[in-house]
């Protein structure tokens, strides 16, 4: 990984990332302890002073959340750093974590589970934390990508040996969401698997946005980013549905997703206009349904950004700059297609028949009265629908410059400013140099383009084949065998005795070897050999990875002399249970996410004498029951899973995986 400790841009996001976590996290438990206090007074000058307290604490869980925010849309620092006239691509921030120490858990699990010396095994479980750490603070290239897919690859080869179906690890994953800055703790080993995919996918979103616009090279690399990290998001949405964290709740991604793809589309639209847009007929066509395509899927976009139960959380800068880039590529549509109209009369060497049927592929329908065809050979008519064209673009044009005025964060961003001002005025002096004796005359409304594109985008999926990892662990044997899920006897020592050159039982399988047909009068059955046991070792040395072949020729590698061989028993084990954690997808935990936790209260069984637990807390919503402060916890009353809950980010959870 990068050094943690280097001054640069990102890395200083990053540690203002990290600390207002920490100070979300304490207001938030502030928070929680003035609540239950309210909840359990009945004296009224206590609770007026905690609710004077409360007051203080959600006004300043609302400026961290705004700083937040600011972190989020701090877009010019994950930019090529070369003088570019574009508007900036949005990338994500990475999850921020704490620190895990492995070595006491998976040590008592190697010792008791596979009954093996776990000193033996510092270095691994060394590499496994040291590995972890680097990706924290990975490069914004390739390299960064590989290192995660190595360890989310690692992270595989743990949760299968040493993190059993029935029962906890203790070791406690700690994860901020990142738009929210609320942790999340379990320990469940999914978690992190989910939030590293969640960075995988927001490196290569840094990655696009690094990416040089000015040429085509840079272009190609920024469309392809933008798609694999659509890619690993989509796979994250797909594989992990029950995540606990919000930003990796299926409504979010589902938006994360829409936006990676729409900055790929407006990649690819740079990329078709980088060498210069010629002013020709069929090439401003072109352009025109390039362009609208833009326009359309930001406006996609901004629609699943102001939905619920997304609305209430994603960067309120992100959602506008979705909303001014619909508009600004739409009014660039409206240009194109003015340019033409304005710019090119049908002349009497034209192909009148593909003007027509270029230029009818731009509409769904005309304007009452107008021809395609009539538009194309009157001058008159050309010109009104042009300048209606334009009028419309100025209109779009001066509503992304309004909005772009609105939001304090993208006020600051100079650059966007200086792209929407210089197409505003562009459009304004093509409108300029029309006749304007007419305009009283003109009723003619511009009509909606319809959009096309030649370029494709779509998602890619993760390739996690092409990154080659070695399981840390290999020296514990076959993960078919030696796996967390299946329990073993403690290694039994049998000394073998030659009978008339006989051994008593067949070998068969590949690794480890398994005893088959096992003479039960043979001095090793006698020993304690058993039909089935597997050999871990013949003569001291480890033979769990050895086949058939080379253990026989161990065997006669020894001679006459007795064979002392290790082996060990398959034991019964019992039916697995159904983790209780929040991101296992059977056994479904009613905290599992923001969107299911109302569904799942309304399903307690009444009958039940378990006491109410009360498993979130909300940020902006009234308790209605007491109108004590703006910012409570759920009434724990009978009754109250009835009430219709507000649903919000700022989720604690339940006494099981809380921080508490």
């Amino acid at each position: 990984g990068c050094n943690p400790l280097a001054e640069t841009g990102r890395s200083k996001l990053q540690n203002q990332r990290a600390l207002l976590n920490q100070q979300i996290l304490r207001a938030v438990r502030m928070r929680a302890g003035a609540e239950n206090l309210l909840r359990a007074t009945t004296n009224n000058k206590v609770r007026e002073q905690v609710l004077l307290e409360l007051s203080f604490v959600n006004s300043d869980l609302q400026i961290l959340k705004e700083e937040l925010e600011g972190l989020n849309i701090s877009v010019e620092v994950y930019q090529n750093t070369a003088e570019t006239f574009s508007i900036p691509l949005v990338p994500l921030g990475l999850k921020e974590t704490k620190e895990v120490d492995f070595t006491l858990p998976l040590k008592d699990f190697i010792l008791e589970h596979y009954s093996e010396d776990s000193s033996e095994y510092e270095d691994e479980i060394a590499d496994l934390m040291d590995l972890r750490q680097a990706c924290r603070t990975p490069s914004r290239d390739e390299a960064g990508i590989e290192m995660l897919i190595s360890y989310f690859l690692q992270l595989g080869y743990v949760e299968n040996r040493f993190f059993p179906p029935t029962r906890h690890m203790g070791v406690l994953f700690t994860w901020y969401d990142s738009f929210t800055g609320v942790p999340v703790c379990q320990q469940n080993l999914l978690l992190e698997k989910a939030s590293i995919l969640f960075n995988i996918g927001a490196l290569y979103t840094q990655i696009g946005t690094r990416c040089n616009r000015q040429t085509q090279a840079g272009l190609e690399n920024a469309v392809d980013a933008f798609q694999r990290a659509a890619g690993v998001l989509s796979y994250l949405k797909e594989t992990f549905t029950h995540t606990p964290s919000y930003d990796m709740s299926p409504a979010m991604l589902n938006v994360l997703v829409k936006m990676m793809l729409a900055q790929a589309q407006e990649c690819v639209f740079e990329q078709i206009g980088l060498p210069g847009i010629r002013n020709e007929f069929f090439t401003l066509v072109k352009m025109t349904q390039e362009v609208a395509k833009v326009g359309e899927v930001y406006m996609l976009v901004n629609t699943a950004m102001n939905q619920e139960p997304v609305k209430e959380n994603i960067p309120y800068s992100w959602s506008k700059l979705a909303q001014i880039k619909s508009d600004h590529y739409k009014a660039l549509a409206h240009y194109f297609i003015a340019t033409i109209l304005c710019d090119h009369e049908l002349q009497s060497g034209d192909d009148e028949d593909q003007q027509e049927k270029a230029l009818s592929q731009l509409y769904d329908c005309m304007p009452e009265g107008l021809m395609v065809l009539t538009v194309l050979k009157d001058k008159v008519q050309r010109k009104q629908l042009g300048k209606a064209h334009l009028r419309k673009a100025i209109v779009y044009h001066e509503e992304a410059l309004r909005v772009c005025g609105l939001c304090k964060k993208l006020r600051n961003i100079e650059v966007l400013q200086e792209v929407l001002t210089a197409a505003h005025k562009r459009s304004l002096l093509k409108y300029a140099q029309q006749e304007t004796e007419d305009d009283f005359l003109s009723l003619i409304q511009a009509p909606d383009i319809l959009s096309k594109t030649e370029h494709k985008i779509e998602t890619i999926a993760p390739q996690f084949s092409k990154v080659k990892v070695k399981d840390f662990f290999h020296r514990l044997g076959p993960l078919t065998v030696f796996s967390a899920k299946q329990r073993w006897t403690a290694p039994r020592t049998i000394h073998i005795h030659h009978e008339a050159g006989e051994l008593g039982f067949s070998l068969k399988g590949g690794s480890p070897v398994q005893i088959y047909c096992l003479d039960p009068v043979c001095s090793a059955a006698s020993m304690g050999l058993k039909e089935g046991d597997y050999i871990v070792s013949v003569g001291g040395v480890d033979c769990k990875w050895l086949g058939v072949n080379e253990v026989l020729e161990k065997f006669k590698s020894m001679g006459e002399q007795p064979i002392e061989i290790e082996v060990i028993s398959c034991q019964d084990t019992a039916a697995s249970m159904h983790s209780k954690s929040a991101t296992y997808s059977v056994g479904m935990q009613k905290t599992y996410s923001l969107i299911c936790l109302a569904m799942e209260e309304g399903k307690i069984d009444q009958t039940k004498k378990a006491p109410l637990k009360l498993p979130f807390l909300s940020w902006g919503t009234k308790n209605r029951q007491k109108a004590a402060s703006t910012l409570c916890l759920p009434s724990a009353v009978a009754g109250s899973s009835q009430i219709k809950k507000k649903l919000s980010p700022f989720t604690l959870l339940n006494t099981e995986s809380s921080l508490y």
